[in-house]
């Protein structure tokens, strides 16, 4: 597969994968493992204990060689969120961050003004800035001017497993920002809904509870990496336009027989 950029990372895989929800750390290992991602998000608020278990989780990532994307989860306002930056800055000795401040409950979707607020102030402390946010284009343009330089758009609320609810807002992002990566975050459930998007040209694809939550995580990461790599191939192929009508496969022009002899 062809290489993907994220900030000052030159990647080979387009699947990065969430850490929380797995029966033991054991199968997290093996799912990572059979997904070939890269990068996987952690949580410091789940994550930064001194204890032993969080000793054992950090000795765990370190021996699968994958980079640490920590994220804000849970966060509900725009100052919160940057405190807990600058606190993961530190545990992680990193200045990627993965932005997140919620603004409903129920559908966990992203308050996106303090979304915005808080990526201006992090990028200018320096922090590379990994959002997630909605579908909406005049966001997105706020969060490019804030600085960042990736954008992670939901598909359907976290957790749902929908696939894609607005397939229209996810090519519109696509045609508007094609310089942009973009990596569709939250709401993906079956591998087949990592392949659309993928065919939608999106550049990666973020997941956690479908991987998690499988009957065998370790072979659905295996699928959804297959899946992703399946769905970039076919966008760099260049997918034929639907029709309305039926085309046929072998053409009717200059038969070599005539059917009314």
């Amino acid at each position: 597969m062809d290489p993907l950029t994220l900030y000052d990372a030159n990647l080979g895989s387009r699947l990065l994968l969430g850490t929380a929800r797995y029966p033991s750390p054991a199968v997290l290992g093996e799912a990572v493992r059979a997904s070939g991602c890269e990068i996987v998000t952690v949580s410091l608020r789940r994550e930064a204990g001194g204890g032993r278990s969080g000793e054992s989780f950090w000795a765990l990532i370190r021996d699968l060689g994958v980079k640490a994307l920590p994220n804000t989860a849970g966060c509900r306002t725009a100052k919160e969120a940057v405190a807990t930056a600058q606190m993961a800055r530190e545990v992680f000795a990193t200045d990627w961050i993965k932005l997140e401040v919620i603004g409903e409950e129920d559908t966990l979707q992203p308050d996106v003004f303090g979304l915005v607020d808080a990526a201006r102030a992090l990028v200018s402390e320096g922090f590379c800035v990994f959002p997630y946010t909605t579908d909406d284009l005049v966001v997105a343009e706020r969060l490019l001017d804030a600085g960042c330089r990736v954008l992670m758009p939901w598909a359907a609320p976290i957790g749902s497993g929908r696939g894609v609810n607005n397939a229209f807002a996810l090519r519109a992002l696509r045609a508007h920002f094609p310089d942009t990566p973009l990596v569709v975050d939250a709401g993906l459930g079956a591998p087949s809904h990592a392949t659309a998007v993928m065919e939608l040209g999106y550049d990666a694809v973020l997941l956690n509870t479908a991987v998690a939550r499988a009957g065998d995580p370790v072979g659905m990461a295996r699928a959804f990496r297959l899946a992703v790599e399946a769905g970039r191939a076919g966008w760099r192929a260049q997918p034929m336009t639907p029709r309305d009508m039926a085309e046929p496969s072998t053409p009717t022009i200059d038969r070599p027989f005539d059917q009314n002899a």
